[in-house]
């Protein structure tokens, strides 16, 4: 997905990115048990491209810089981050992050968190930027594992650049995923019902 938001928007998204989120407790030092690593999507569990196929970039340490409109590291402790971005040939583009917390109930307050930002991204884009327009819609939740939630968030800006993503927030025990699909358009071009069934299998693949 082109990111055509003016450089002013990510930088005071940056500084309020948690400014609606709850405070989450960092765990101890060292307190972290040992687990598997979470398993990511693979290219063919995407929702399908009509002209395009797929390509899966390798699984990478990190938060993924193409979340950071809405999703960001601002206020969270250092969880164990990791992504995987995915192409198409044309003008779409996806990534999924996990972050795998100390505690279930940690990974829960996460989710939240997440989801909330995720919620009010619209309205924070607007207020950074004259420049933007944006509307967000609620797609309603996934039952998979402890739950996940879908939403869309659609820009446009003064000059006519317009793009849609679609994110999902979900968990399983004590790790969180998120997972963002975008291209250029609006509303009606954005697959719901096949993100949905990208974002069940994102949570249930991660263990």
């Amino acid at each position: 997905m082109s990111q055509r938001v003016p450089t002013g928007v990510l930088t005071a998204l940056t500084a309020a990115a948690f400014a609606t989120g709850a405070v989450l407790t960092a765990p101890a030092a060292g307190a972290t048990p040992k687990a598997p690593a979470p398993k990511f999507l693979s290219a063919s569990e995407l929702p399908p491209h009509p002209t395009s196929s797929w390509t899966a970039g390798p699984v990478t340490d990190g938060f993924p810089e193409t979340l950071g409109l809405c999703v960001s590291t601002e206020g969270v402790p250092a969880y164990s981050y990791r992504h995987r971005e995915f192409r198409t040939d044309l003008d779409t583009g996806a990534v999924q992050l996990t972050v795998v917390t100390g505690t279930a109930a940690q990974a829960k307050a996460l989710a939240k968190h997440y989801d909330d930002l995720v919620r009010t991204c619209a309205d924070r884009l607007e207020e950074a930027s004259p420049d933007v327009q944006a509307e967000g819609r609620d797609y309603g939740k996934v039952r998979v594992e402890e739950g996940a939630h879908v939403r869309g968030l659609h820009t446009e800006t003064s000059w006519g650049a317009t793009d849609i993503a679609l994110l999902s927030v979900g968990r399983d025990g004590r790790t969180v995923t998120v997972v963002k699909w975008g291209q250029m358009g609006g509303f009606e071009g954005a697959p719901v019902a096949a993100f949905k069934k990208t974002t069940r299998t994102a949570v249930e693949k991660l263990y």
